[in-house]
């Protein structure tokens, strides 16, 4: 069994990452984006992205750093298949993963324009902004001391394997397909 987390910048290709892993080499797919949304649901409040870093942010200082990535990591572990854990955004939670024997961090960037333009196609519930609020929104999470928050730069630096996705689905699947056949899957 490997555990791959998915970090990366917002609209970098993460999904693209995962839909590719899952569709065409049989991982298993834990989501932190929709456990914190079925934890919003569950308190009663709106789905987007301010509210979305709100949840994380206080489910990690009322447990640990590493909470909603250990719940999926538990879950994984029991499929006992290759899983991906996605999207990692604190050096804690990849503390914490790094104690699975065969877990590998994956990051993933591109362009800002770039990303601007895959997420209004995305269209998901956290994506109907401008751009300069997608770039503060990133901005936000990019860096912080509190190892509670969201720490984009510190988690990509910390990556086993970078991407960069400017580029085609299948330029970006030939990257993973190089790193895959290295791991001996």
């Amino acid at each position: 069994m490997i555990v791959i987390g998915i970090t990366g910048t917002l609209g970098a290709g993460k999904g693209t990452i995962v839909d590719y892993l899952t569709r065409e080499k049989g991982f298993l797919h834990f989501s932190v984006r929709d456990y914190l949304t079925l934890e919003i649901t569950r308190r009663g409040l709106p789905v987007n992205r301010d509210t979305m870093t709100q949840v994380a942010n206080q489910l990690r200082a009322d447990n640990s750093p590493s909470f909603v990535t250990d719940q999926l990591l538990a879950q994984a572990e029991k499929t006992g298949k290759n899983c991906i854990i996605e999207s990692i955004r604190t050096p804690g939670e990849i503390a914490s993963l790094r104690r699975s024997s065969r877990f590998v961090l994956f990051a993933v960037d591109a362009h800002p324009k770039t990303r601007y333009q895959r997420i209004a196609l995305r269209g998901s519930a956290t994506d109907h902004v401008s751009f300069d609020t997608f770039i503060a929104n990133e901005q936000r999470e990019m860096a912080s001391t509190d190892p509670n928050h969201q720490n984009l730069s510190a988690c990509i630096h910390q990556a086993d394997y970078t991407f960069t996705n400017n580029g085609s689905v299948d330029e970006l699947c030939q990257n993973v397909d190089r790193v895959l056949s290295g791991l001996e899957l």
